[in-house]
């Protein structure tokens, strides 16, 4: 996932309701596509940032040693500094880069 491409909001912005349940005609459904979506954005965040932090890790018995890596800050620094998972799961939805199904339909 490329998050530097997406343009999400940082800050907390109002939308246009017509706008967030134009594809389902549903806004509950809209939110619940979009809850699952952000669920799904914030783990991949999650991971990887674990991942690079892992680069940075010291294994020590030592609580005393604390050490101070600038490049650990820099990377912990960028993912603060990112849009929220919801905030990039709403503007993924207004793009129509979600992919979504409603299975009730699938069975009939």
């Amino acid at each position: 996932m490329d998050l530097k491409k997406i343009n999400a909001p940082v800050n907390t912005i109002t939308y246009n309701r017509n706008k967030v349940d134009e594809p389902t005609g549903n806004i509950y459904e809209a939110i619940s596509i979009i809850s699952r979506r952000a669920d799904q954005i914030n783990t991949e965040i999650k991971k990887e940032l674990i991942e690079k932090l892992e680069e940075f890790a010291t294994y020590n018995d030592s609580l005393e040693e604390i050490f101070e890596n600038k490049e650990q800050i820099e990377v912990s620094k960028f993912y603060e500094k990112l849009p929220k998972p919801h905030a990039l799961a709403v503007q993924e939805w207004l793009d129509n880069k979600v992919y979504y199904r409603n299975t009730d339909e699938d069975v009939q």
